[in-house]
């Protein structure tokens, strides 16, 4: 505990026992010969006033130079009135002072009645206000204080809340009740230029709400997670406040469960001057989120890229973007030191390549750095922004780890070399279009778009591993097919969160099954056609506007609609494997490590297989050969033929098989 801190609670605690000294009179005032409660039960406002002490009415109060204690401050924040505030003082008396449960009793008559009520606080106190006991007063309406059930409200007991009582006492704390669902935030990071442009606009639409008398809720919005979170504390920061953090899908979804919670917050936000974070907000979460941020007059941030709407709340929206390429050139130097020199020249490529936040900039320099005593710095800082751009995209997609290369890939020479001419394309993109000013010429046909098509184990998959290796990229697998969404609307979402996370690091992005959604149009005919045609429109225009790679699969390439082929960069079919590809095939099958023995590479490649038909039988071969303790043979490649054809359902006969064993 700071200095400040021990201070600001030996103040309050001084404060609060001031003050209950004063109740405590006003009770054993009340509880001499004479005055009787059974008469205050009456609620005669006419009651005498020489039963009750009259409470000063400033011995509380502080000069406007002076910052308030923990009971005025409280009691300003919540705009009780005098009456209110004595019947949170009862309450508090009864947890910090042990005579004040006799006080009560012989007060209520009752020996049993050792507690505050409503009743006794009408009877001992001045100006007393029946309203003060409704549920839309501040005592009830914040939770200050908590109502027990009984027969009848004012004869039951009350107790002040526990967060309540140890602020009183100058403790301050997050309410048990919301840990768990809310967790403080420090960020504390230098903004860059683009970044502070948003801080300003945030600070705008706070000064700036004479018009709805309430504060805004602002909604950020953005490709840079981090730097959203660095923008919202530092708007934190410079007006005051605490920044804490909560998920959208933590909202409860129970209308009353939600009231109570957003009740809770924003008492919390008062308290302790803070503000909330709802991070991860979406259409899922909105029939939670719309009711909150209309209960909650509180300093709210919501992370979102769908549109926030509410009935009587004003949302103002902030970008937050990644830092501009410059930007981002810059904070690598000043993370990379003088290892830079190292690089020789590298650092250009990693800026270009990866689209990273300042944070993750800094991170990936000091995992670089600290491995650079294995490896070359420009490698080891090449595969740290590797895996900082992988959590984002890792939920949303399969990554494959690429193990081929350029010798496993058996394709007639045309189409390696447009294989090579998409490398080519990929590894100098921004070279060519920024350097060379061709971005500049018009973004239109910029990106880097393929369509590899041809029947399944033809090499399509394979191919994008190879690319993947050379380029030094991460490959991710998108099934289309289930990506796209009975529900309107929900596949362009689930396409714009896949993109999103996949700029970051420029990663190759394989599309399967691009028949799913790249089918050709048919007549529109009711709104799920028309809803269709803009799913494709969408996944193009993301496309056209994705940095990276991104490969299209398909086995029906005539299936697909001419207008969408026209818009790839890139398509390549891939053809079924003559009986020449075919010994190729089976001659890089088997790693060097596998031991083999009199294989007949003309008689295997008589069957009529697809090179991912080859490897499954290669493997099936290898598997028999391992459990018999000997090396891959004929006889376990024919066995091995046997149950690949059964699975396919397609026939082999001995004849097939003659000359193999």
């Amino acid at each position: 505990m700071t200095n400040d801190a021990a201070n600001w609670e030996s103040r309050c605690k001084r404060e609060l026992m001031a003050s209950l000294d004063k109740v405590r009179a006003a009770l054993e005032r009340f509880t001499q010969p004479g005055s009787m409660l059974a008469d205050e039960l009456q609620f005669d406002n006419a009651t005498k006033e020489g039963s009750r002490i009259i409470l000063p009415a400033g011995y509380h109060s502080f000069s406007d130079e002076v910052e308030p204690l923990a009971l005025e401050r409280l009691s300003r924040l919540f705009q009780l009135s005098e009456f209110e505030k004595s019947i949170l003082l009862l309450c508090a008396g009864m947890e910090v002072r042990a005579d004040f449960a006799a006080l009560c009793a012989t007060a209520h008559g009752d020996p049993r009645m050792n507690y505050p009520t409503f009743s006794l606080a009408l009877a001992v106190f001045t100006n007393p206000e029946w309203k003060a006991f409704a549920p839309s007063s501040p005592l009830r309406r914040w939770r200050l204080i908590e109502v027990a059930r009984g027969d009848r409200v004012t004869a039951s007991p009350i107790k002040i809340d526990e967060r309540i009582l140890h602020y009183l006492c100058g403790i301050s704390y997050l309410d048990e009740r919301l840990q768990g669902l809310i967790e403080p935030c420090v960020v504390r990071a230098a903004l860059p230029e683009s970044q502070r442009a948003s801080l300003i606009n945030i600070a705008n639409a706070w000064s700036d709400n004479s018009d709805s008398g309430s504060i805004p809720v602002i909604q950020v919005s953005g490709n840079d997670p981090t730097g959203k979170r660095a923008v919202v504390a530092a708007a934190c920061i410079a007006f005051g406040l605490q920044l804490h953090t909560m998920r959208a899908a933590d909202l409860p979804s129970s209308a009353v469960e939600r009231e109570a919670f957003a009740r809770l917050w924003e008492r919390e936000a008062l308290l302790s001057d803070c503000a909330l974070l709802v991070e991860d907000a979406s259409a899922n979460e909105s029939t939670s989120l719309g009711p909150f941020l209309e209960t909650t007059q509180a300093f709210l941030f919501v992370t979102s890229a769908e549109a926030l709407c509410t009935r009587s709340r004003r949302i103002v929206r902030v970008e937050v973007n990644r830092p501009s390429a410059g930007e981002q050139k810059a904070i690598w130097k000043q993370a990379l030191g003088p290892a830079i020199e190292q690089l020789n020249g590298q650092l250009d490529l990693v800026a270009t390549q990866f689209d990273l936040s300042l944070q993750s900039i800094n991170e990936a320099s000091q995992e670089a750095l600290s491995r650079s005593q294995e490896s070359e710095l420009g490698d080891a800082l090449w595969n740290a922004c590797r895996r900082k751009s992988r959590p984002s995209l890792d939920h949303l997609a399969q990554r494959i780890s690429p193990a081929a290369t350029w010798k496993d890939l058996v394709l007639p020479p045309a189409h390696l070399e447009v294989l090579r001419g998409i490398a080519t394309h990929v590894r100098w993109r921004a070279l060519v279009y920024e350097g060379w000013g061709f971005a500049g010429k018009g973004l239109r046909g910029l990106s880097i778009s393929a369509l590899f098509s041809g029947a399944s184990g033809t090499g399509k998959t394979m191919a994008a591993e190879v690319l993947a290796n050379e380029l030094r990229l991460d490959l991710y697998r998108i099934d289309l097919s289930a990506i796209v969404s009975k529900y309107i609307g929900e596949t362009e979402k689930n396409l714009r969160r896949v993109f999103d996370a996949a700029e970051e690091g420029g990663a190759i992005l394989l599309f399967d099954e691009a028949d799913a959604l790249f089918g050709k149009r048919s007549e529109v005919k009711d709104s799920h056609d028309r809803y269709a045609n803009i799913e494709v429109s969408y996944l193009l225009q993301r496309i056209e506007a994705y940095r990276g790679l991104a490969i299209l699969t398909s086995n029906l390439k005539n299936a697909l609609d001419p207008a969408f082929m026209r818009r790839i960069r890139f398509i390549i079919h891939f053809p079924f494997p003559d009986s020449l590809q075919r010994v190729e095939i089976w001659r890089r099958i088997f790693p060097d490590e596998t031991p083999t023995e009199n294989l007949n590479i003309e008689k295997l490649a008589q069957l009529n297989l697809s090179g991912g038909n080859i490897r499954n039988l290669a493997l099936g071969a290898a598997f028999c050969a391992a459990d018999s303790s000997e090396p891959v043979r004929m006889k376990h490649l024919a066995a091995a033929a046997r149950s690949e054809y059964a699975k396919l359902e397609k026939p082999l006969s001995e004849a097939d098989l003659r000359g193999w064993l």
